[in-house]
């Protein structure tokens, strides 16, 4: 996968000596604990520095090292942390800060010390994907000089237990696999991952894994199957190379499943906003509205780098431009959904809980007849999730059987504790009556003509609408086949451009589904 794709993770390696001369820089992110542990060799050229300049306390600086062949030290204070508010996001932070510095002053082969914190219990992890997340060069300025797609030649990783540094690289590198993938996919621009590049992309990555791919471009299908998914891609079917793909994406496990994963995402590589047209300047950033379907593939490769024993993993991705044209589907229609519910169009901008109610349902009907199912949807659906909770907050709603099985607080702490914070909201009753069917001849209402912004339960609301869009009423806890079902409002979290798609929430789901 690296080779196929220039992937410009550097190579990482497991380092027990400070004294190896193969690096040119050391790097240490230091939390507010006294003394340290893994550094202890550092800490007269740190304390030095402070004597000098008590303002280190909280400022990155490169310090001078006299015994060590590395020569230069990046040093890098978090300064003091709230036990009270301050989590492990903040190691993250100056971890990616001090990574920054060491790649001004020219560092090609950095050593660094990864210290633990008892306040956070995956304090060395956290911070290795800090900066690895800081080494994530973009896939158009890989495409643009291939001879530069690395920031460092050479990363050794120390901590003060070996055994620890092995198992901590071996999960960063598959977690940051995953996110890596998505950020390609998330954040590149709409010409490089229009619907079949993403495809050509899919295959490339997943050629020699244990991902089996399977792919639906037939317009027929389309309409026969997958209905709403076909009224948002109307418009964009007259355009080749914008043409909509469903992608399905299978792991099945070694041994026997006792577990099956469900996941599926929201892939519009463009939102113009369709008929409703995004105006006044909101437009942009708008190819980052592929960001759930990037996510749902970066746990796939997860999952094909843990290899779960037990766990059967099933992900689709809905492909699709949602353009604007004389084609395009219109506020007032009536669409029939894959489930048989008459569908009444209220605002062609909120497509994205379109493109993922057939493929929800269609999902619903395989988890019907698996064992121990739970469904998922993850989209950058409304900006009413990132006003609500702010940038960097993913947000869950589960149905009444995923929040008897407390999968919420499950998935919250593992986020706090791998620095992906959840924030958790509830679905009420006013969320399923507001999509209820107006008027005679319709059964669901899609969408108030407003933006979500100005909606009261403004990111609620389409949780239920896909509920009740995919059938999956029918199945909630009173039913006799109640179905788990989560879904994920990663508006807020997914990141907003000019800053880096983050690949959100797969860290978060990885660390609750797949490291138990």
């Amino acid at each position: 996968m690296r080779d196929a794709l220039n992937i410009s993770i550097p190579n990482i390696l497991q380092e027990t000596d400070l004294s190896n001369n193969a690096y040119d820089g050391i790097l240490v992110v230091v939390p507010p604990i006294k003394p340290l542990k893994a550094a202890s060799q550092l800490e007269s050229a740190i304390r030095c520095a402070l004597t000098y300049d008590p303002s280190l306390e909280t400022e990155i600086a490169v310090l001078p090292l006299q015994n060590l062949p590395a020569g230069r030290l990046v040093y890098a204070p978090t300064g003091p942390l709230d036990p009270d508010y301050d989590d492990v996001r903040s190691l993250k932070e100056t971890a990616v800060k001090g990574l920054k510095r060491a790649l001004k002053v020219g560092i090609r082969k950095l050593l660094t010390v990864l210290e633990e914190y008892p306040n956070f219990e995956n304090s060395e992890l956290v911070t290795l994907l800090g900066i690895l997340e800081a080494l994530y060069k973009p896939i158009q300025a890989r495409e643009a000089d291939p001879s530069k797609t690395t920031k460092l030649d050479l990363l050794g990783i120390y901590t003060s237990d070996k055994d620890k540094t092995k198992q901590v690289i071996g999960l960063a590198i598959a977690l940051e696999s995953g996110r890596y993938i998505a950020r390609d996919i998330g954040g590149a621009d709409p010409e490089r991952m229009t619907p079949i590049k993403i495809q050509r992309y899919l295959e490339e990555v997943f050629s020699k894994s244990s991902i089996k791919i399977s792919v639906i471009d037939d317009p027929k299908v389309f309409a026969e199957e997958y209905p709403l998914f076909e009224a948002v891609n109307r418009a964009a079917s007259v355009v080749e190379r914008h043409r909509g793909r469903i992608v399905f994406l299978e792991y099945n496990p070694p041994e026997k499943v006792e577990e099956t994963l469900l996941l599926v995402g929201k892939g519009v590589t463009y939102d113009t906003g369709g008929a409703d047209i995004k105006a006044g300047g909101v437009m942009i950033s708008m190819s980052r509205d592929k960001c759930g379907a990037a996510a749902v593939v970066g746990f796939l490769q997860i999952v094909s780098e843990l290899k779960p024993k037990h766990v059967k993993v099933i992900g689709v991705i809905g492909l699709v431009r949602n353009s604007v044209g004389s084609n395009c589907y219109v506020s007032d229609e009536i669409i029939m959904s894959r489930c048989k519910a008459m569908i009444r169009i209220g605002n062609t901008d909120a497509e994205g809980r379109m493109v993922m109610a057939d493929l929800l349902c269609r999902m619903k009907e395989i988890a019907i007849n698996s064992i121990n199912p739970h469904l998922f949807t993850i989209a950058t659906l409304t900006g009413h999730a990132r006003l609500t909770v702010g940038d960097g907050y993913s947000i869950l709603m589960n149905n009444g059987p995923a929040h008897n099985a407390g999968f919420g607080e499950k998935l919250q702490k593992r986020g706090q504790e791998y620095g992906e914070p959840i924030e958790i909201s509830t679905l009420r009753r006013e969320d399923f009556a507001f999509h209820r069917g107006k008027t005679e001849g319709e059964d669901i209402f899609q969408s108030s003509p407003g933006p979500s912004t100005r909606t009261r339960r403004g990111h609620q609301g389409p949780a239920a609408f896909l509920i009740l869009a995919s059938g999956l009423d029918k199945h909630g806890s009173g039913s006799e086949k109640p179905i788990k079902y989560s879904h994920f409002d990663i508006t807020g979290s997914a990141g907003i451009f000019p800053f880096p798609a983050t690949g959100a929430p797969i860290v978060a789901l990885a660390s609750t589904l797949l490291l138990n």
